[in-house]
């Protein structure tokens, strides 16, 4: 894909947190929340960001969307005029025209939808907000964002407590949608759901990206739900991505052994193909003093000394897939099958 089809390109992303000590809190130290992320998503395409809890996947999220300055690096973004721009170094005053095409849909319906406002107030406050069109005007567009997200129009004066958790999230994508977005980053948009509702949400949001052509950042944790919406996976460990590839490709055939050991926690319908739980011995590494080398290497049951004193960096593979792994093309990593 040419960068010209690109409508996300991320370069070398950084956001350290600094730690303060002492009566003057002199900095100390940093945490390595994202430290070097590299990574395009295409008109269309889905990447979806998965990891442990604390990898840095909702701070990277965060960054892109400038809800975080970043430290260092580059966030181009295509406009709607096709025209790129480093989201990381606009001024705040330049932020508000490029945020009507860039969204968010949070993880959390509950907390997400203000109790106090109605479902026409909630869905309308982005159009409100950037001055588009009369209260006529905006009413008819609520109306027809009800109708793209299955909900019936006559719940527009209702308030979110009247709804369930999947019906509150499908409030949460029309508020998304308002402006017409390119580019929507969904914050595990279903894991708070369950499991019946997850599948309704996940097949909303993938007939409406066929249907306007959207692109998402997909941050998630649950690889089953990953491996449904997504075109690439990119595998975040400490602040870094370890392994990007096709969907098929990193699911029948990983290449870096934290890959290998996400996959074989996904349960398989079939228990002829069960395969075998790897337990990762060991504590997540601290973003604030990660070990030398490879940040997985006091986990990783693959490492040799190389690991120990290198830090591996993101290389192609003959399948397509990019790797941070010294031992990638002589492995033999086990996947949990193609994709359906």
């Amino acid at each position: 894909m040419t960068a010209a089809h690109n409508v996300l390109s991320v370069e070398r992303l950084k956001k350290y947190f600094p730690i303060r000590r002492g009566l003057l809190r002199r900095i100390v130290g940093h945490v390595k929340a994202v430290d070097d992320v590299s990574f395009t998503i295409a008109r269309g395409e889905t990447l979806s960001l998965v990891g442990e809890s604390g990898c840095g996947k909702t701070t990277t999220s965060r960054c892109i969307l400038r809800a975080m300055q970043p430290t260092e690096g580059v966030i181009r973004f295509r406009t709607d005029a096709d025209r790129d721009v480093d989201v990381a170094s606009l001024a705040r005053s330049e932020l508000r025209p490029l945020r009507r095409q860039m969204q968010m849909i949070f993880q959390d319906p509950y907390s997400s939808l203000n109790p106090r406002m109605t479902i026409s107030d909630i869905i309308g406050e982005p159009l409100l907000v950037n001055r588009i069109g009369d209260l006529a005007t905006r009413r008819q567009r609520i109306a027809e964002l009800l109708d793209v997200v299955q909900l019936p129009r006559a719940y527009m004066n209702r308030f979110p407590h009247a709804f369930s958790g999947g019906q509150r999230q499908r409030i949460g994508i029309a508020r998304a949608l308002a402006l017409n977005p390119a580019l929507i980053v969904a914050d595990e948009p279903v894991s708070a759901l369950d499991v019946s509702v997850q599948a309704q949400i996940i097949n909303l949001m993938l007939e409406l990206q066929d249907r306007l052509g959207l692109s998402y950042l997909f941050v998630a944790h649950d690889l089953s739900v990953v491996k449904h919406v997504s075109h690439r996976v990119a595998v975040m460990y400490v602040g870094r991505i370890v392994e990007i590839a096709p969907t098929a490709t990193l699911f029948a055939a990983p290449k870096h052994p934290y890959t290998e050991a996400l996959l074989s926690a996904v349960p398989v319908p079939d228990p002829r193909q069960r395969a075998k739980r790897i337990v990762l011995e060991g504590e997540v590494a601290d973003p604030s003093n990660t070990p030398a080398g490879c940040a997985f290497h006091p986990r990783c049951r693959y490492a040799v000394e190389r690991c120990k004193v290198e830090v591996p960096v993101l290389a192609p593979t003959a399948e397509g897939a990019l790797v941070a792994c010294h031992r990638a093309s002589e492995l033999g990593l086990a996947g949990v099958g193609a994709v359906s």
